[in-house]
Parts: C-alpha cells; structure tokens; sequence
C-alpha cells in the first residue's frame, strides 16, 4: 500500500457541500474583496483564538510583516527568533530592516528555549518572536515573564499550531499581535495563501488594517505608506467553512499521534515527539529523529510512503543570510535538527491500516 506524506481527501470529503455553498455564496455576491465574508472569518477567528481581534491577510508572511510594523520595529532593532524556524520567520524580520537574532531550541520539543533568552537580550532588543513549531505550543508562560522582564514585545508564530494550547491558553493569544497562515497544508488550511493577525489591543489592529489596505482606512485617503495584502473573499468563506470542523480534525491528527507513539515505540535511534509540560500538540507535522534520516527517507520512498524534512538548512546558513557571518558549529542544535529530522504521514482521517503500513515499514528498515 502506497501512503503519501499527505492527502486532503478525508478532509475535502466532509467539507464539499459547505465549501462549495460558501463559494457560491461570493459568486452570487458580486463584492469580492474585503466583504462579508472576510468580516465574518475575522470574527469567528478571534473567537476561536480568544482574543478581541482577528484582521485577515494575504498570508503567513505577511501577517508577521505587517505584525513587526504595526509595532514599529525598524532598522537597528533585534527580534529574538529560533535558529531552526523555517525561514519566514526571519524574512518578516528582515523586511523591517531590524535584525534577527538566533537562539537555541530546547532539543526535546524543538521549540524556543527560554532558559537561553536573556542571554540573547540587548539594549537593542526589541521583541521575541516564539514559533509554536510541528504543532506544539511554546512554553509561553516563561516567554511571557521574561519579555515583561524586560519590556519587550511578544509576536507568536503560530502558523503550524492552530488550536494547540499552554497552561490552557490558546496558541495566537499570549503575544502583543500575533500571526498565522491559512495556506492549504496547514490544520486550518484555505484553497491557496492566505493569513492573519490576531490581538487584543485594538490599536495594534488598527494599524494591521490601515497596513494591508495601501495604508488607507478610507478609499484613496493614504495615512502611511501600506501594503496590498488583503485576505481574499473566497478564502475567507472557505475557511469559515472549514473552522468548525478544526478541532475534530485536531483530535484525528492526535489519534494519529498516539498510534505513532505506541507503535514506534522503543526502536533505537530513533526520537519521538516529547510534549512539554502544561502544552499540548496539534501535530501539524509528525516528525522523528534518527541519525540515518536520510537512508530511512530513501528506504520510505522506495516502499511508496511520503516523507518531507522540515527542514534541511537552518535559517543561518541560507545564502539569503550569508552577510550576518555565520558559520558551521554557531547553533549546533539547529544544525543537528536540520540533518536528523523526518516528518512521516499525517492528516486528519488517516487510517490505522495506512499508520500502520508506515510503522512497519520504518521497524523494517532499522531491523536490516
């Protein structure tokens, strides 16, 4: 039995009819940018990431962009970001002209370690950026102590871990403003790009909206110079389609999860996922460890079943970062992640009978 690294058909199957009355819904409306649709999303987005405010956007990266701006950090300020994130994250920082500064994941969770981040503070620090990575929640509460600490902004990248939660607060709602991705592979996942900001300070929103409308509140009244990156109608209403279906679909991808754990259990070399204390995983991603990654991937391959590395160079050694000077060896646990991480199959509706294929051929291949 084939098994891909991914399939929406599970997903598609329960959501045609809604999807579909959704879209001709926007059709039939004949207002197709920044309508109902995308006011109704917004709403039922805040709700759902318990925060005042949700203002939709063309994408991911747009949303940390526009996030780090309404925030004013600029040219000559330092944002704390992972050094094993994947590169979006520093992009959105580099857009700003402020400079990213790399630190260590905790090598258990992968996820920011905040017994490294004072260390990383300077006069010029302006912001922390945690990445809610794979699908597990940030050990917000030290994040939190330690930027009020220090007087610094939060900005949560929760692009992979729609739903998950810390100390039972949802992820999208500790930081100052915060940004996710609707693109299609993630949990919530519209039919092409797609993003959004949420907070609870109202003037951050504000700002997020003045921004992603040309800089402009009122049609052809330009307050500063903004962008063009609004979240589409259709979009919009595909993803009001799909949202109350989330958290069932989180619970599949959990089942998913514990079927992994117990049935990969105990072979050598080769390192589950470890959930932190008070946090809970959503597994986005389902992604192991071992020191032959790249022979099991090829071995995986070969028996017709998926696998994608996420992701094979760190942040710091892209050519796009190569004037910041860094070198092999600077974060070495990014570096050890970026040459041992696998991530296996996983989607809501997944079968045991497809889990199962997958387990028995990775015990097959560390057996020979």
């Amino acid at each position: 039995m084939k098994v891909p690294f991914l399939s929406f058909t599970p997903q598609n199957q329960a959501i045609r009819t809604p999807v579909l009355e959704a879209m001709s819904r926007v059709f039939d409306s004949q207002w197709y940018v920044l309508g109902e649709a995308v006011k109704q999303f917004e709403a039922e987005y805040a709700r759902f990431s318990t925060t005042t405010e949700c203002v939709g956007v063309a994408n991911g990266l747009d949303a940390l962009h526009l996030a780090l701006k309404a925030l004013d950090i600029q040219q000559g300020d330092e944002v704390i970001v992972p050094s094993n994130t994947y590169i979006a994250t520093w992009l959105a920082i580099s857009f700003v002209g402020a400079t990213p500064i790399p630190v260590e994941p905790n090598p258990a969770t992968y996820n920011l370690d905040p017994a490294l981040l004072e260390a990383a503070i300077t006069p010029r620090t302006r912001a922390i950026m945690p990445v809610h990575l794979y699908g597990q929640a940030c050990e917000m509460a030290a994040i939190m102590a330690i930027a009020k600490r220090h007087n610094l902004y939060v900005i949560e990248d929760n692009a992979q871990s729609q739903g998950a939660t810390y100390q039972g607060g949802i992820t999208g709602s500790f930081g100052d403003v915060n940004a996710t991705s609707f693109y299609p592979g993630k949990n919530l996942g519209a039919l092409g790009d797609a993003g959004a900001v949420t907070t609870s300070n109202a003037d951050l929103a504000k700002k997020v909206r003045t921004l992603r409308n040309y800089g402009s509140q009122q049609k052809y009244y330009n307050e500063v110079i903004g962008h063009n990156s609004r979240l589409d109608e259709l979009q919009a209403a595909v993803l009001s389609a799909k949202l109350p279906m989330l958290m069932e679909w989180t619970g599949q991808r959990q089942q998913v999860a514990a079927l992994y754990n117990e049935q990969l259990a105990d072979i050598p070399d080769l390192h589950l996922p470890i959930v932190a204390a008070g946090a809970t995983h959503v597994y986005h991603l389902y992604v192991v460890r071992t020191s032959r990654r790249d022979e099991l991937q090829k071995y995986l391959t070969e028996q017709g079943i998926g696998t994608l590395i996420h992701y094979p160079i760190p942040p710091h050694l892209q050519q796009a970062y190569r004037s910041m000077n860094f070198k092999v060896g600077d974060f070495p646990i990014a570096e050890e992640l970026a040459t041992t991480c696998l991530s296996l199959p996983m989607w809501p509706g997944m079968t045991e009978v497809e889990v199962k294929v997958v387990a028995d051929a990775v015990h097959t291949f560390f057996k020979s």
